[in-house]
């Protein structure tokens, strides 16, 4: 008996030892062009582009199935940062997958709120809080200002407020430097 638990270990051993260095020697690297578009794109995760989130959609841009000009939420300024990455000619915004609009967030009118955790199901970025019955609130440092919380609620509660626009929002060329923090 103890001669086949000293045998089991041993051979799991070496499957472990083989499985960890197979792991490191054959590793997938992932499209480093993949991950360029996906750092351009907004990550609101709203699928309006016709994808489930912004790394199907730059997978796709990548492999020559979708276009540049899908995403509303990236707006004019996306496509233009897309087609200089991707040395495409720039095209307007497709209508057909929406309407460029400013930023904005969720905000839910927690005296109307019933609870019904809809909301809460529907965000794809988990910025909404709450239980069941019981009200519900946006975190809005975490919204991406998607909209997709919009249609499930039945009472519409949930509206969507513009972003004060602020030093740290406005679209700036160069990226702001906090001066406190470097030195």
């Amino acid at each position: 008996m103890l001669t086949a638990i000293l045998a089991m270990t041993a051979l799991a051993l070496v499957l472990g030892a083989a499985l960890g260095y197979a792991a490191v020697r054959f590793k997938v690297e992932g499209d480093p062009l993949v991950d360029k578009i996906d750092a351009v794109l907004p990550q609101t995760q709203c699928g309006q582009c016709g994808y489930p989130g912004c790394k199907p959609y730059a997978q796709a841009i990548a492999g020559g199935e979708a276009d540049i000009n899908q995403c509303p939420p990236g707006g004019e300024e996306g496509i233009r940062k897309l087609a200089d990455l991707l040395g495409r000619e720039f095209k307007p915004l497709s209508e057909e997958h929406g309407v460029e609009k400013p930023k904005a967030v969720a905000v839910i009118d927690e005296q109307t709120c019933i609870g019904c955790t809809l909301c809460i199901q529907a965000c794809p970025v988990d910025a909404i809080v709450g239980a069941a019955k019981q009200m519900h609130t946006v975190v809005a440092p975490l919204c991406t200002g998607c909209e997709l919380c919009l249609p499930p609620c039945p009472v519409d509660c949930i509206s969507m407020e513009p972003v004060a626009e602020t030093v740290q929002s406005w679209k700036w060329k160069y990226p702001v430097i906090d001066i406190r923090k470097a030195a």
